[in-house]
């Protein structure tokens, strides 16, 4: 059949990851959930596949120059693929975004608002009409020259930069200064000035103390080193460089997020005295719009800005065009259960899922049609109530012409679905196979389906809920006043597994990340205090670079590079552990500098990383490939999954226990060396629980854990469950936020905040067992946990 005229997305030969040569047809027009359990290959096909392929088609449609860098980003391994429309892929993995980029930035609702202060604000007598650029805080013409549109400006002081003033400049006094040959150039390059640097700093003389600290100027100096022993030290041009110079230069140019931290600690953080913290020009901010100014709007929940602007008196037709534009460009947002965020809110503090569904919102607005939308867990983060919105959006991308490929576990998703294509039947090498691709109701003739006992099982009974355990002591918190918290206050029973629930934007991370951790960790020392330990298991990355992987994060790595600086070929070489490590010269392949990828720039669209061309991907040079231990060289070690090292490491007790762990946390197909950059939010935090896991202390330890199940297919959640309660019964606490109903039941105790999200929530609507959750009227949860139970 013409290709033109053919229904399917057809797919030949698909052997990305661990594919097994898949064949799949996927009808167009239709909204198609991929499923199967964590590691089944579906993200392969879904995204390593069919939207990388219809990427490679773009670089070949756009220019010379791009094609020349399609070898280098690679074609994906598929012997075919027909019927492909363009695709437009929301992914949550993401690179981290800067502080300038706004919830109203990545919504373009920030244009929007202002254009609509440009053309139809109130201006003061006399004053000149303003480009919409002068409402922005990112451009020159915008921004408020003192704090340069943060809002917010660093200082430093001579106490923060010298906290001891009874050491000398030799003995460090300066703490701000960088360490080891570059702060003795520094001290080397005083001397040479004329400076006393083995006066303690307190016996300087004031104006040579604030010379040293704070001059802007950079004297050039010739220094002569004083001579060490064995070495030869030669007279050189030195540049004198200010402590504070150097911190604030350090904090806003440096690449290394721990030379940033390092340089954070010498700096306060206030709003900026000249805008207040508003971050834009005096005379942008004399103008207003149904009273406001632009910066009150953007921060105010978007649900509030709606509300502005519809009760907003007529103010001529620029006013009420703009007006109409501006919220129907809020609407899918709200739609999306976002309505809670406001413009200004920058996009660092959203989670994953707030940030794809913000982008969600903005392609219903861009009235594309004819694509295939390639979503990635768009329910994470949300709690049932929400899901059913993100429902009606999805339909809506569909009504509008488009093909819809959502990866997905949660299973109200999945019963939606037009068509689904079930991978597995396990994970990793046990996985890559295409189960079923047809309407859902299909699925229940798949035995070997792990998606199909729960998604037909969970219809027709419920887990019956099992006895809840009794608290031994609780942590009381109360008047919690933060973001959107309001006096609350709430009680934590300690000796049992406690899930805090509530819609999107309710306030739960704002309670357990902030106000219960922060009042653990300051009462630890405390005598008496039941808590002795506290473990924050968060979704962040274990590393930003295919540089740190599972081995390095867990301290697998350690025992793998003695392994084989044991090996008798290692020791006649002369060979020392850090020959196998692929973070310094000597053992690593230079070319890639150890890290198996190379980066690849691509001008107009965000970097990538390919296999390097020397290695392969196999990150060490010729020579240290040729030591073996038990017959494999360290990067075949690095490609076995967890659970083909746990048997290749048996005999090793070091190893295993580590391998242990995350086979039991449902990590088994992972690979050891598999880059930090692949890895989920979800992944990363039970990587981060694996590890905890291994080292378990019989001091009574809080555990905070957010959304634990994000990315977890239902019979990875149990697998989840079962260590989440082996915590409590070995005598310490767990405390989940969660929306994942089935979790929920399971607990002994949950806290439902709300009753909305934003202004509307922030306070404690019930709390107790699961059965007397869901019997509270007014808890948008109730219902939905009433059906988990069974009720």
């Amino acid at each position: 059949m013409h290709q033109s005229t053919d229904p399917y997305v057809r797919v030949r030969g698909a052997r990305e990851h661990n594919l097994r040569g898949v064949d799949v047809d996927i009808p167009r027009d239709a909204l198609t959930v991929f499923t199967g359990v964590s590691g089944s290959g579906k993200s392969s096909l879904a995204f390593g596949t069919l939207y990388a392929e219809a990427q490679r088609r773009y670089f070949e449609s756009v220019a010379p120059y791009a094609r020349r860098l399609i070898h280098q980003i690679g074609a994906p391994k598929v012997d075919s693929v027909t019927g492909l429309p363009p695709a437009v892929s929301l992914e949550q993995r993401r690179s981290t975004p800067g502080s300038r980029s706004s919830v109203g930035t990545v919504t373009l609702l920030s244009n929007s608002l202002r254009m609509l202060y440009s053309r139809a604000g109130a201006y003061p007598a006399g004053a000149e009409r303003l480009d919409s650029d002068a409402f922005s805080p990112n451009t020159a013409a915008g921004a408020c020259p003192s704090c340069h549109g943060i809002g917010r400006i660093h200082r430093t002081d001579e106490q923060l930069l010298v906290p001891d003033p009874d050491l000398s400049i030799r003995q460090g006094a300066i703490a701000a200064w960088p360490g080891a040959w570059q702060g003795k150039n520094l001290r080397d390059i005083l001397e040479a000035l004329g400076h006393d640097v083995d006066a303690p700093w307190r016996e300087l003389p004031a104006r040579d103390r604030e010379w040293i600290l704070f001059t802007e100027e950079q004297p050039v100096v010739t220094v002569h080193p004083v001579r060490e022993a064995e070495r030869i030290q030669r007279p050189y041009q030195g540049t004198y460089m200010s402590a504070h110079r150097y911190v604030m230069r350090t904090f806003a140019d440096s690449k290394s997020a721990s030379l940033r931290a390092r340089a954070e600690k010498f700096l306060t953080d206030s709003p900026c005295p000249v805008c207040e913290g508003r971050r834009l020009r005096p005379e942008a901010l004399a103008v207003t719009f149904a009273g406001r100014t632009i910066a009150e709007l953007a921060a105010v929940p978007l649900t509030e800005l709606d509300g502005v602007l519809a009760s907003a008196p007529p103010g001529g037709e620029a006013a009420r065009v703009l007006a109409e534009d501006l919220r129907a460009r809020i609407a899918p947002v709200t739609e999306l259960g976002l309505g809670y965020l406001s413009l200004d809110r920058t996009a660092p503090s959203l989670s994953a899922g707030e940030l794809q569904r913000l982008r969600l919102a903005t392609q219903l607005k861009s009235g594309l049609f004819g694509v295939v939308y390639v979503l990635d867990e768009p329910s994470a983060g949300l709690h049932p109530a929400d899901t059913e919105a993100l429902l009606t959006v999805l339909d809506r991308l569909k009504a509008a012409g488009n093909t819809v490929f959502v990866v997905e576990h949660d299973l109200d998703v999945v019963r939606h679905a037009d068509w689904l294509v079930d991978v597995g039947p396990l994970a990793g090498e046990h996985g890559g196979r295409v189960l079923h691709s047809g309407p859902p109701a299909g699925l229940a003739d798949v035995a070997e389906s792990a998606t199909a006992r729960h998604l037909f099982a969970s219809l027709e009974s419920p887990e019956r809920p099992r006895p809840v355990r009794e608290a031994r002591g609780a942590v009381r918190l109360s008047g919690v006043d933060r973001h959107n918290l309001r006096g609350v206050t709430a009680e934590f029973p300690l000796g049992v597994f406690t899930a805090v629930t509530g819609v999107s934007g309710s306030g739960k991370s704002t309670l357990v990340g902030q106000a219960l951790a922060g009042e653990v960790a300051g009462r630890l020392a405390e005598p008496g205090f039941p808590v002795r330990r506290l473990v924050e298991v968060d979704q962040k990355p274990i590393g930003r670079t295919p540089r740190s992987n599972l081995a390095t994060y867990t301290g697998l790595f350690d025992v793998v590079r003695r392994l084989f600086t044991a090996s008798d070929e290692a020791r006649a070489r002369g060979w020392k552990a850090g020959r196998f490590s692929f973070n310094v010269p000597g053992g690593r392949c230079e070319t890639c500098q150890g890290e198996g990828f190379v980066s690849v720039e691509l001008l107009f669209l965000p970097s990538t990383y390919a296999p390097c061309p020397q290695c392969g991907g196999a990150r060490y040079n010729a020579e240290t490939l040729q030591v073996r231990y038990e017959g494999l060289s360290i990067a075949e070690v690095l490609s076995l999954t967890v659970e083909a090292a746990a048997v290749f490491f048996a005999q090793v007790p070091a190893a295993a226990r580590s391998l242990r762990a995350l086979e039991d946390i449902g990590l088994g197909y992972l690979r050891l060396g598999q880059p930090a950059t692949e890895l989920s939010g979800g992944e990363a935090q039970r990587i981060k629980l694996a590890t905890e896991l291994q080292r378990l202390r019989r001091d009574h330890t809080l555990y905070l854990l957010d959304e634990p199940t994000t990315g977890l297919h239902p019979a990875d959640v149990r697998v989840l469950l079962r260590q989440l309660r082996g915590l409590v019964e070995a005598g310490h606490s767990v405390v989940v936020v969660e929306h994942d109903m089935d979790v929920v039941a399971g607990a002994d105790w949950v806290i439902d905040l709300g009753p909305g999200g934003g202004a509307e929530g922030g306070r404690v609507v019930a709390s107790g067992t699961p059965s007397e959750v869901a019997r509270t009227p007014g808890s948008r949860t109730a219902g939905y946990l009433a059906r988990a139970l069974g009720v």
